[in-house]
């Protein structure tokens, strides 16, 4: 609200206690019933409205004391009186009035009257400081240029010098304060990871805060025949694909940077590298150009080292005389560090695989051996169990032809597939690159394994991957060895131990290898060469109590399929367009596969079951009209917004199987004209 300082003039005490009450509303009220009182207040206060009586209103009696753009409003009984008196006052001065009836009066019509005239008032009053500022601006500015010039003439060098240091603080504080929203976003972004790449995501950022030209980050690792080792997730920049992990992993004892600051606790802060006998073969071999300098501090939790960050080369500005990281760096390092190392734990990345987040092996042979434990506790011993083996078909064609980001993103689109794939009771690691281990509990017999096993595979060959149309077969499939026992396989389920379990996991690996046809002993034995019918498919390893039994008489093929997967005409998987027509619109969507029957398609929306659509098929360069029911449209995913769609062929004619068929044909023939040897 407007608030104003207000005199109010005039010689009838009703009419001024009136006034009061309705001015105190609006500002601050003093009143006068004679003239000389007035001109007392006026002298010691600045009046932004006078509210005067038209008896007293006169302006040749007022204009002297009113020398600021005090606003005037006159009150009086007689309207056409204070208009005469109006009429005296200058144009350039705001006049306004108000008819006062004690018995009758307009409380809202004054109070708009003198909130008006008090907005005027302080209106003309800024628009008056405005006008001396800038006058008195101008003067000063000529004063400043006067007095730059003067003193231009008396600076000597060590005043410049002196300005330089403190502009160069200024921009430090400015500089430092910037490196601190930035630490403060790296550490948001360590906290809100919730898997390894958004985890990963946040060292590239570390690289850049330091200034450094390249990062490595490792978790420590511990293997039976080797003991401890550091594991790296990123190496110079690099996040690693799991064949890249072995050939950079290091050794807990050996003679290196990263070595000796997991080994002994110590941050380390290099510069010269030239005699250092730390400075191993790997630094110097795959370094380009050649490493410089070096700072590497542990990541620990509970007081005990769980992994290194590391980094190399500190880039400094060209004006810089300076080498090395910093004192500051080695700061920021440790408290980023300390961070990590609650997000390292929270991901669990010592129990769980970094890239698909399935149990690591160690752990998972731990979880074996607590379950036979707790099994046997509840005397449970007659369960049966398998350890089955699985391993991408052609995952190096996929590879090759994709990119390893494209391999890495399968991998672990596959880890989810295969999580639902298994029952909460199982147990699934990742065991190498592109092999998964699985132990399978509470079965009947050989046969539910293989069964079971069964149905990972056909969920594998169902599921649509990227790219899996360039794979040799149009499809991304895996294949599995599987090797059964219960309790009379194990001397003890109490003594059971890792070793154990790694010989049941190698059986596996042994009847993998013959399901994917690396070592086809039946081919062999017929002196035939390897087909592409092997892969995708599973074979068994029947356990013997000795090793004295040739290979051929322990393994087979499962052959069992699932009843509810058996089919009359074989489904080719490949990625061609297909367009429909639904209300009157026409809607793009993918193959997934396609036989005689009819079609699965990827689209972007449901499709109505039992309708009937027209389609147009791309085969090849040529496109073909057909028809087709809707047999079954649902979501791939919960939170997924694509649909898998069964169409089903409608009035096929001769014609039209011939075209389909020829089709067929030419797929098979690139497929076997692609295979790799």
């Amino acid at each position: 609200m407007t608030s104003g300082n207000i005199l109010i003039l005039n010689k009838n005490s009703e009419e001024i206690e009136l006034l009061e009450e309705l001015c105190s509303k609006i500002g601050s009220t003093n009143s006068s019933a004679n003239l000389e009182r007035a001109i007392s207040l006026i002298e010691s206060f600045d009046f932004n409205v006078l509210v005067v009586d038209c008896s007293l209103a006169s302006y040749p009696s007022l204009k002297g004391l009113l020398e600021k753009p005090t606003s005037i409003i006159i009150t009086g009984r007689e309207e056409k009186k204070i208009k005469e008196i109006i009429s005296e006052w200058p144009l350039n001065r705001y006049v306004d009035y108000h008819v006062i009836i004690l018995e009758e009066h307009n409380e809202k019509a004054f109070q708009r009257a003198l909130k008006k005239a008090v907005e005027h008032s302080l209106l003309k009053i800024e628009v008056e400081n405005l006008i001396h500022y800038i006058e008195s601006t101008k003067i000063e500015i000529k004063d400043a240029y006067s007095e730059i010039k003067e003193i231009k003439n008396f600076v000597n060098e060590s005043i410049i010098k002196e300005l330089e240091k403190r502009l160069e603080l200024e921009a430090k504080h400015i500089w430092f304060k910037k490196e601190k929203q930035k630490i403060e976003e790296i550490l948001k972004n360590i906290y809100i990871a919730n898997d390894v790449t958004s985890l990963l995501d946040t060292v590239y950022e570390i690289k850049d805060i330091i200034r450094a030209s390249g990062i490595s980050i490792y978790i420590l690792d511990e293997d039976e025949a080797i003991g401890k080792f550091l594991k790296p997730l990123v190496w110079d920049d690099a996040f690693l694909l799991h064949p890249d992990i072995s050939k950079h992993i290091v050794l807990i004892d050996s003679q290196d940077f990263a070595a000796f600051v997991a080994r002994y606790r110590q941050e380390i802060n290099i510069t010269d590298l030239s005699n250092d006998i730390r400075m191993s073969k790997r630094y110097v071999e795959q370094f380009k150009p050649p490493l410089k300098n070096i700072l590497c501090v542990p990541i620990m939790h509970d007081r005990e080292v769980i992994g290194v960050l590391e980094v190399y080369d500190k880039i400094h500005p060209k004006e810089s005389s300076q080498e090395g990281f910093t004192k500051e760096d080695e700061q920021i390092m440790r408290t980023l560090s300390e961070h990590i190392s609650l997000a390292i734990t929270k991901l669990n990345l010592i129990q769980y695989d970094a890239l698909t987040g399935l149990l690591r092996p160690d752990p998972f042979f731990d979880n074996v051996i607590q379950k036979l434990e707790s099994q046997r506790k509840r005397r449970q011993e007659k369960e049966s169990y398998a350890m089955v083996m699985g391993d991408v078909d052609w995952f190096k064609n996929y590879n090759d032809r994709n990119g390893h980001e494209a391999g890495n993103l399968l991998l672990r689109e596959l880890a989810e597939v295969l999580k639902s794939s298994t029952r909460d009771q199982d147990f699934l690691c990742r065991y190498g690159g592109e092999e998964f281990l699985f132990f399978l509990t509470g079965l009947k017999d050989l046969e539910e394994a293989g069964l079971f096993t069964e149905r990972i595979r056909k969920n594998i060959e169902n599921h649509y991957f990227k790219f899996q149309e360039y794979q040799p077969r149009k499809n991304l499939t895996m294949s599995f060895g599987i090797t059964y026992f219960t309790k009379e396989r194990i001397d003890s389920l109490e003594m059971i131990n890792k070793s154990d379990l790694k010989k049941m996991a190698n059986e596996a690996d042994i009847a993998l290898a013959e399901a994917k046809g690396k070592e086809s002993t039946a081919l062999r034995a017929q002196g035939k060469k390897e087909t592409t019918k092997l892969k995708n498919r599973i074979c068994i390893y029947y356990g013997k109590p000795t090793d004295e039994i040739e290979k051929e008489e322990v393994i087979k093929p499962f052959e069992k399929k699932l009843l509810q997967e058996r089919r009359r005409f074989e489904r080719f998987y490949t990625s061609t367009i297909l367009i429909y027509k639904e209300n009157g619109a026409r809607n793009v969507a993918q193959t997934i596969n396609i036989s005689l029957v009819g079609v699965k398609v990827s689209s972007e929306s449901e499709l109505p079951r039992d309708h009937t659509l027209d389609l147009m098929l791309i085969l090849k360069d040529k496109a073909y009209p057909f028809k087709a029911d809707v047999v079954y449209s649902e979501k791939v995913e919960k939170n997924f917004f694509r649909y898998y769609t069964g169409l089903k062929f409608k009035d096929l004619s001769p014609e039209d199987k011939t075209i389909l068929e020829d089709y067929f044909s030419s797929l098979d023939l690139e497929g076997r004209s692609s295979m790799p040897n």
